[in-house]
């Protein structure tokens, strides 16, 4: 084994088996955030009648697919654009706004520096505070909100801090950015995940605020990464029409924008997700709770973020747990974080109570290998 630390991504699966020399069915992934009840299998049937959908263009406007988002999350569909995945939609939205001075509140995904990089923007950090428990401080916001800030990033649930914005303190957000002339960006890939959606996603202040711009996915909720498929959503119109007119046409297949209407209404899939999610999450916060060798944050994702208290450093840990085919985020990548934070998704009980014994034995025991 190599001793050289490396960093990986969430879905980086085959490369990490290729360095450790393991074979990728046999390594439980608990670094990528996916639902784990895996694509539902009614969707998975569905498709298989429907293949020869591949065989006509998409629906340039996905007319269809608009509209039965729309549904799904109370908005017009005429305020909803989708896209090749979350990751079209912000590289977009980037492009259009030409942001040049941009606040990213952080620790969080990667993916918006590297796009306002790309674009000549610059941009730069609001650290969400370990003694605040990663939670928002909106007065300690407000001032990090120049006079030059022309774009504010938020992801809701935040990746990795598994830690959310409640609708009121948005709105209080919202508003301070309207009044300075910030635009607002609000990636809700997560909050399906929520104990209570309605309580997180900004969804329903689209109408009141033309800075506004939400996007959310198919990806993790729904189990389907390689589907790409997602969405935005704003009250905006002008901005909604300058990103259509950028937007390649067809983007999305025929068969992945049907799925797409398929799996929101899918209703029975996503109750019991959510059941599972909330049960367990509740479930492993508790234990993790009582151990001592362990700081653990409040999650309202299907990801835990936790702080090492004892000498172990996350790097040995995932180490640790890769060669026992556990395959969990070393999270010292991020920003603002240190070489003593670990996340790990929710997977089904089995699968957790895996990890925890592995974990607790791990951190026990010094000499574990």
């Amino acid at each position: 084994m190599a001793n050289i630390q490396q960093h990986f991504h969430g879905s980086d699966l085959e490369k990490i088996a290729a360095h450790y020399h393991l074979i990728p069915t046999d390594i439980i992934n608990f670094s990528g955030n996916v639902n784990p009840l895996g694509l539902s299998a009614t969707i998975q049937e569905e498709l298989a009648r429907q293949i020869h959908l591949i065989a006509a263009y998409p629906d340039r406007d996905y007319l269809d697919l608009r509209k039965t988002l729309g549904k799904y999350i109370g908005a017009p569909y005429e305020d909803i654009l989708v896209g090749n995945g979350s990751t079209e939609l912000i590289s977009l939205f980037i492009k259009v706004l030409h942001p040049q001075n941009a606040l990213i509140i952080g620790p969080t995904y990667s993916e918006y520096e590297r796009e306002i990089f790309i674009n000549n923007g610059k941009s730069r950090y609001f650290p969400l505070l370990e003694e605040d428990d990663f939670r928002i401080n909106i007065e300690n916001l407000k001032q990090h909100l120049s006079e030059q800030t022309d774009l504010l990033v938020i992801c809701n649930p935040n990746n990795p801090t598994s830690t959310s914005i409640f609708k009121k303190e948005m709105r209080e957000i919202l508003d301070f950015c309207l009044e300075q002339d910030v635009d607002v960006v609000i990636d809700e890939t997560y909050v399906e995940f929520a104990e209570d959606v309605n309580e997180i996603s900004a969804v329903s202040l689209t109408p009141f605020y033309q800075n506004l711009f939400i996007i959310r996915g198919v990806s993790k909720f729904y189990a389907a990464p390689g589907l790409r498929l997602g969405y935005g959503i704003s009250g905006n119109k002008a901005l909604i029409h300058k990103i259509n007119d950028l937007k390649n046409p067809w983007t999305i297949n025929s068969l992945a924008a049907y799925a797409g209407e398929l799996m929101v209404q899918d209703l029975a899939y996503i109750d019991k997700s959510r059941h599972l999610i909330s049960t367990e999450r509740q479930r492993i916060l508790n234990v993790l709770g009582q151990w001592p060798m362990v700081k653990v944050y409040p999650a309202t994702a299907n990801f835990i973020l936790i702080k090492l208290l004892s000498a172990h450093n996350s790097f040995e840990v995932f180490e640790k747990l890769i060669k026992k085919n556990l395959m969990i985020r070393d999270a010292s990548s991020f920003p603002f974080l240190s070489n003593k934070f670990l996340r790990f998704c929710i997977l089904c009980k089995e699968d957790n109570d895996l990890l925890l014994d592995a974990l607790c034995r791990i951190l026990q025991d010094d000499n574990t290998i």
